[in-house]
C-alpha cells in the first residue's frame, strides 16, 4: 500500500515537473509549460519579434517574417497542444513545437537507431526573445524537450536545422546531439534545399 502511494505520488510529481518545469536564474524564475489560448499573442509577438531581428541581422534559419514562424504557427501549436512557452516575470521569453510530426521526409537520415515515426519526438521552431540571448534559455528548453519526451517513453528526439545555422547546430552538438547527415526533406515550399538532421537516443 505504501509503495503505491509513493508511485502514485511519484508520477504525479513527474507530471506536474513536465507542465511547469520551474528553472530558477537569479531572483527570477522561467517556467516552461504548454501553451493555451491565452498565449496566443504574447506568442505571436514573440516569433515575430525573433523573425524580424533575423532578417535585420544574419538570418541563420532563414526564417521569414510574418511567415514562418507566425501566428498561424503559434495558433496550430496552441490546437494540437504542441506549443509551449518558457516565461519570465509574465512575459514570453522562448518558445518551440514538440511533436511527433517531422514534417517532411525523414526516412533518409544516416539514423542509428531503427525507430518508427511516432516513437520519436521532433523539435521546430525553437526561438529566445533577442533581448534574452546569451543567458542559456535555448539549452534549458531543449533539456525540457529531451526531459518531457523521455517521461512520455519516447525513445528519441529528431530534428532538422538549416546548414548555415551554426548556433543552433553548435548548441545541438554541444548537448550531445548526434549529426545524421543532410538531406533533402522534400519541404519544397521553404525553397531550401537540405537539411541537417540530428538525433538524440535514450
Amino acid at each position: 500500500m505504501e509503495i503505491s502511494r509513493y508511485r502514485h505520488c511519484a508520477d504525479e510529481k513527474l507530471r506536474i515537473m513536465y507542465h511547469a518545469f520551474k528553472i530558477k536564474k537569479g531572483i527570477g524564475k522561467m517556467y516552461i509549460r504548454n501553451a493555451v489560448l491565452s498565449d496566443f499573442e504574447k506568442a505571436s509577438e514573440l516569433y515575430d519579434k525573433v523573425t524580424l531581428h533575423l532578417e535585420n541581422n544574419i538570418n541563420y534559419p532563414d526564417w521569414i517574417h510574418k511567415v514562418y514562424p507566425s501566428s498561424e504557427t503559434v495558433e496550430k501549436g496552441i490546437k494540437e497542444g504542441s506549443l509551449f512557452v518558457c516565461e519570465e516575470g509574465g512575459k514570453t521569453i522562448g518558445a518551440f513545437l514538440l511533436n511527433t510530426d517531422p514534417d517532411g521526409d525523414y526516412s533518409q537520415g544516416n539514423w542509428t537507431a531503427d525507430i518508427a515515426e511516432g516513437e520519436y519526438m521532433i523539435i521546430h521552431a525553437l526561438a529566445v526573445d533577442p533581448d534574452y540571448e546569451r543567458r542559456g534559455i535555448g539549452k534549458r528548453m531543449v533539456k525540457f524537450c529531451l526531459d518531457y519526451a523521455k517521461g512520455k517513453g519516447h525513445r528519441a528526439i529528431r530534428l532538422d536545422a538549416v546548414p548555415k545555422n551554426t548556433p543552433a547546430r553548435g548548441m545541438y552538438e554541444s548537448m550531445g546531439f548526434r549529426f545524421a547527415g543532410e538531406r533533402d526533406l522534400k519541404r519544397q515550399e521553404t525553397g531550401i534545399p537540405s537539411f541537417a538532421l540530428y538525433e538524440y537516443n535514450f
